[in-house]
């Protein structure tokens, strides 16, 4: 009588097992995450230069939709300069998108900023490619993109970050294929 209750109580706990396993309760392998593929896109620079997944390709960068009359995006960008020349040796770059903006006046905001990363006038193309990763669509700025080296869109950050929180994805997007 021991020996069956022993019996059926080992039955009745792998089986109770095998159905968490089944449920997804327990996994004894565990699943990686796929990121998005970020979208294709091609904008010529304020500076004139072509810049576009075509050109990043490989390398990690950070598409950043701002403007220069957002108080929290201009509280970041001082930051973002900073780690573009220190990481843009490692092949690193932001990208910066200048929502509502017209071009004389980001120019002199880039002057003013000392802004070395490039930095391009949004479109409605441009705004449309990545506005289907955003529940709702970007109806914020700051917000940006980041993208591994395999073209994929590891985070999505709405509002400003601060240098060392933009250091760590930055460092850990650099690590990570």
């Amino acid at each position: 009588m021991k020996k069956l209750i022993s019996q059926s109580l080992k039955v009745c706990v792998l089986g109770a097992l095998f159905l968490a396993a089944t449920a997804g309760f327990v996994s004894a392998v565990p699943q990686p995450v796929v990121y998005p593929l970020a979208p294709g896109f091609a904008a010529v620079s304020l500076n004139g230069k072509a810049v576009g997944s075509a050109q990043l390709s490989g390398k990690v960068y950070i598409v950043n939709f701002f403007a220069s009359w957002c108080p929290p995006c201009r509280v970041e960008i001082p930051d973002m300069v900073a780690l573009q020349n220190r990481y843009g040796r490692k092949g690193f770059t932001f990208i910066g998108v200048a929502v509502n903006e017209t071009e004389p006046k980001i120019r002199d905001f880039i002057s003013k900023n000392k802004i070395t990363y490039p930095v391009v006038m949004a479109d409605e193309q441009l705004v449309s490619a990545f506005n289907r990763y955003v529940e709702g669509g970007i109806h914020a700025i700051p917000t940006s993109f980041v993208v591994n080296s395999s073209g994929r869109i590891t985070q999505v950050i709405t509002g400003a970050r601060s240098k060392a929180v933009f250091d760590q994805i930055i460092a850990d997007a650099l690590r990570k294929p």
